[in-house]
């Protein structure tokens, strides 16, 4: 029995999750948005702000566009979206353990929030 109902949501969700944060790691890094850390303007001035070294930026942003690129993927190979799903997932619990860290407003952490359980969803219900 499939408790979302259809496999057109989680596949609505893989490509929501995949094309945000790829919008956010290949075209927003630069510019500032409402949801960056402290009173970070940019991807790179949030991580400074996490008191991370700029390694980790581009670590988990590399880490983050592979995990997207796996979710888009999954459409045709349905065996890497649990993987790629869990690795999103991961990445959003500590942004949100960031945010957390430095005392942003709680609203900050909502699309992390947003994003950590469409992935636990697509984890638990995708085509595996």
């Amino acid at each position: 029995m499939n408790l979302i109902g259809s496999q057109s949501l989680i596949l609505v969700a893989q490509l929501i999750v995949s094309l945000s944060v790829l919008k956010v790691w290949l075209i927003n890094h630069r510019q500032p948005t409402m949801w960056r850390g402290g009173d970070s303007k940019t991807m790179k001035e949030e991580f400074n702000a996490y008191g991370l070294p700029d390694w980790m930026m581009y670590t988990v942003g590399g880490l983050k566009v592979a995990f997207s690129i796996g979710l888009i993927a999954g459409i045709w190979i349905p065996e890497i979206i649990q993987f790629s799903a869990l690795g999103i997932a991961f990445f959003m619990f500590f942004a949100i353990l960031m945010h957390i860290k430095i005392n942003d407003p709680l609203y900050k952490s909502l699309p992390a929030g947003i994003f950590l359980t469409l992935t636990v969803l697509i984890a638990l219900f995708g085509e595996n």
